[in-house]
C-alpha cells in the first residue's frame, strides 16, 4: 500500500500465458522519483526487459500506468500511458491515451498493469476489483474497433485493437472509447500477445490527502484554463484543427512529404472550414473543461472528427483538399485500428517513391480515389499493404530515398515541418521514442503558435527544449493532458502578439542572457527552485492529492529523471548520436531560397543539447548526470 494520496498502491502483474495474477512491489520511494505514467512504466520496463528483447518476443512487456491525478476529478486527468518495446522502432516506445481505460483501472484497485508472456490463442481480460478473468476471443477476433468495444461491458473502461493490430502492423494503435494510444506500434505488441481487449470496473476510489483544499484549487485551475486564449478560446472553438492556418502562415503545415512548409489550398481543410461545414457538436476527454475533440457525421453516424495532425498528414501532406474524405478516411483508420500520423506519413513517402521512379506502387500525390482501399490493404497485409505496414525506414531500406524518407528512429515525423521551426526539428531528432512532436518538447509553441520566437535561429533552442521535454515528461506522468501547460505561456502575450511587450519578450527569448537562465533552471538542484509557479497548478495540485512535497525545481527533477532513463535504456539498444537524426531535405535543403537559414543546422544544435542534458559527444548520459538523478549508485 502507500501513505500518499492519489494512488490506489497496487500494481497488477497478468500472465496471459499461464492464466495468472500477481502484484508488482512498488515503493512510496518510487512515487516520489517516477510519480506514475509514462516514467512509472520505463523504469518497470528497465528492470525487467533485456535490451535484447524485441517488440513480438514473449518477454516483451505492456506497461499500462495512470499517475497520480488519474481518477481524481483534476482538470483533463482521465490520461493514461502504454509503454513497450516498439515494432516500428526497436526501442522503447509509450502512447499517452485520454479514454476511460485509467479511470476505471484505479476503480478496479489498481495504478498500474503489467501484461507479460503470451497467450496461446486469442483472448480478452476483465479485471474488477474482486477477480481477474480471462475470456475467449474468438467471436471478437476479426472485429473492428468500435464493433468490439460495442459488445463488451459498456460500462466497463476498456482498451481494444482492430484487424491492424491482429495483423501486427508495425503501427498499430490501441483505442479506449474514441480515443487513441495512437504511436510505436503498441497495438501490434497486444496483437502478438493475442489480446483482443482488456476492460477494468469497479467501484474503488483513490483516497485525496487535502479534500477540500483539493476542490477550490480544482476550481481555481479550471477558472485559469477557461480564462487563457489558448485552452479557453482557440481549442474549444477549432480543435487542434485550428493550428492548420496558423502552420500555414509560419510556414510549418507539412506539404508532399514535407518538401514544402505551406499548402495552397489549406483552407479546405483547415478547423475553420471544419467547424463551419462539419461540426456538430464539441466533445472532450473525462474530466476536461476544454472540449477540444470534435464531433462530426459520417453515413448517418455521429463520430470523432480528425486532430490537427490527420488533416496535415491525410491533407497537404498527401495534396489532398477534400476535407469529407479526411473525415471518412479518420474513421477508417479508427476502425481498423491504425496510426494516422504514420499511415499518412507512409503513404507519403510511397508517393514519393513511385513519383521518383524508386518504386512502381501506382500510389500518386493528389489521387485518392484508391485510398481506402490500401488502409484496408495495409490492415490485412494484401498487396502493396504488406511492405506499407512496415512503415517509413522500412521501405527507405528497401527502395532507397533515405534523403527524403520523413521519420525519426523509425517513427514517422508529424504534422510540423520543422525547418521555419528548427527547435521542433531539434526535438524530432532527439526524441527518445523517435519523431514524434510531444516528447520533442513541442518547441513549435514557442517558434510561431503560441509565441513567436525566432524560427531561424539556434539561440535558446536546445536550452528550452530541454525545459519543456522535462516538463513535459513530468506532467504527463502525473497523469494530466499536456493541453493544460499552454496556460504556463502568459495570456497577455498570446492574446497581444503584436504588442511592443510581446515582441520584446519573443526577442528576449532568444538572447544569450535568456539561455543562460534557463540553462540554469535546467541544470540546477531542485532545492534551488523550491517555487510553485502558478501557471503551472500541476505542482501544487499533485501536492495537495498526494501530501508529497512538490515544487518547480522537484517537478523538473522528475521529468529529466525519466527522460534520462528513457535515453540510457534505448542507450542499451543501441542508440547513440548518429541515431538522432533527420532526412536531408530538413537539415541540407533550404526550406526557401530567399530565407538563408530555412533549414535545422542539426548538428550545432545537438552539440548544444547534449552538453545541457549532461550526456557525453555520443549522445550518452554521463556517470555524474546519472548519479545526479539517482538512477545508479
Amino acid at each position: 500500500m502507500t501513505k500518499y494520496g492519489g494512488y490506489m498502491g497496487k500494481v497488477l502483474i497478468i500472465d496471459v500465458k499461464n492464466k495468472t495474477t500477481s502484484l508488482y512491489p512498488w515503493s512510496d520511494g518510487e512515487r516520489e522519483d517516477y510519480l506514475g505514467g509514462k516514467i512509472m512504466a520505463a523504469k518497470i520496463i528497465k528492470d525487467n526487459v533485456g535490451s535484447n528483447v524485441q517488440a513480438f518476443d514473449e518477454e516483451n512487456i505492456l506497461v499500462i500506468s495512470t499517475g497520480p491525478l488519474t481518477g481524481t476529478n483534476a482538470p483533463a486527468s482521465s490520461r493514461f500511458n502504454i509503454s513497450t518495446i516498439s515494432p516500428l522502432t526497436g526501442l522503447l516506445t509509450s502512447s499517452n491515451c485520454g479514454g476511460n481505460f485509467g479511470i476505471h483501472l484505479k476503480r478496479a484497485g489498481y495504478d498500474a498493469l503489467i501484461i507479460k508472456n503470451k497467450s496461446e490463442s486469442p483472448i480478452w481480460i476483465e479485471i474488477t476489483e474482486d477477480e481477474v478473468l480471462f475470456h475467449d476471443a474468438k467471436d471478437l477476433w476479426g472485429k473492428m474497433v468500435g464493433q468490439t468495444q460495442e459488445a463488451l461491458d459498456p460500462k466497463a473502461g476498456k482498451v481494444v485493437i482492430g484487424p491492424a493490430g491482429e495483423n501486427l502492423i508495425k503501427y498499430a494503435s490501441i483505442f479506449s472509447g474514441e480515443r487513441t494510444a495512437g504511436r510505436g506500434g503498441i497495438g501490434a505488441v497486444m496483437g502478438d500477445k493475442n489480446i483482443k481487449a482488456i476492460t477494468a470496473k469497479g467501484n474503488l476510489k483513490p483516497k485525496i490527502n487535502n479534500v477540500e483544499g483539493t476542490k477550490e484549487f480544482y476550481r481555481k485551475w479550471i477558472e485559469l484554463l477557461k480564462n487563457h486564449p489558448l485552452t479557453g478560446e482557440q481549442l474549444p472553438t477549432f480543435g487542434t484543427a485550428g493550428l492548420i492556418s496558423l502552420m500555414q502562415h509560419r510556414n510549418v503545415l507539412t506539404t508532399k512529404n514535407f518538401k514544402y512548409g505551406n499548402y495552397h489550398d489549406f483552407d479546405k481543410i483547415s478547423g475553420e472550414r471544419l467547424r463551419k461545414d462539419f461540426l456538430v457538436r464539441n466533445r472532450g476527454c473525462i474530466t476536461c473543461p476544454i472540449q477540444c475533440g470534435r464531433q462530426v457525421e459520417v453515413d448517418g453516424r455521429i463520430v470523432k472528427g480528425p486532430e490537427l495532425e490527420t488533416l496535415a498528414l491525410l491533407g497537404s501532406n498527401l495534396l489532398n483538399n477534400d476535407l469529407q474524405l479526411i473525415l471518412r478516411w479518420n474513421l477508417e483508420l479508427d476502425e481498423l485500428g491504425m496510426d494516422t500520423i504514420s499511415t499518412g506519413g507512409t503513404i507519403a513517402f510511397a508517393m514519393e517513391l513511385n513519383e521518383k521512379g524508386l518504386w512502381k506502387n501506382g500510389l500518386e500525390f493528389g489521387k485518392t480515389g484508391n485510398l481506402s482501399n490500401v488502409f484496408k490493404d495495409i490492415a490485412y497485409r494484401r498487396g502493396i499493404g504488406n511492405e506499407l505496414a512496415e512503415g517509413t525506414r522500412y521501405l527507405s531500406n528497401k527502395y532507397g530515398g533515405a534523403e527524403f524518407a520523413m521519420h525519426s528512429k523509425g517513427m514517422e515525423l508529424s504534422a510540423y515541418e520543422p525547418r521555419s521551426a528548427v527547435g521542433q526539428g531539434l526535438g524530432y531528432a532527439v526524441s527518445n521514442r523517435g519523431g514524434c512532436h510531444l516528447n520533442a518538447g513541442y518547441l513549435v509553441l514557442f517558434e510561431g503558435l503560441g509565441l513567436s520566437i525566432d524560427p531561424y535561429t539556434t539561440k535558446s533552442k536546445a536550452e528550452l527544449t530541454v525545459l519543456t521535454q522535462n516538463l513535459m515528461e513530468a506532467i504527463s506522468s502525473a497523469g494530466n493532458c499536456l493541453f493544460t501547460l499552454y496556460s504556463m505561456l502568459p495570456k497577455y502575450l498570446v492574446k497581444n502578439p503584436n504588442s511592443r511587450i510581446t515582441r520584446l519578450t519573443n526577442r528576449f527569448l532568444t538572447t544569450s542572457l535568456s539561455a543562460n537562465i534557463i540553462k540554469f533552471v535546467n541544470k540546477a538542484d531542485k532545492r534551488l527552485l523550491p517555487i510553485k509557479y502558478p501557471s503551472i497548478p500541476q505542482i501544487k495540485a499533485i501536492e495537495l492529492v498526494t501530501g508529497m512535497k512538490m515544487s518547480l525545481g522537484k517537478l523538473l527533477d522528475i521529468g529529466d529523471r525519466g527522460y534520462n532513463l528513457e535515453r540510457i535504456y534505448n542507450v542499451e539498444r543501441g542508440i547513440r548520436s548518429k541515431d538522432d537524426s533527420l532526412p536531408d531535405r530538413l537539415t541540407k535543403v533550404k526550406q526557401k531560397e530567399d530565407e538563408t537559414n530555412s533549414y535545422v543546422p542539426l548538428d550545432e544544435l545537438k552539440e548544444r543539447y547534449y552538453r545541457i542534458r549532461g550526456w557525453d559527444q555520443d549522445g550518452i548520459p554521463t556517470r555524474s548526470k546519472l548519479k545526479k538523478l539517482k538512477l545508479i549508485e
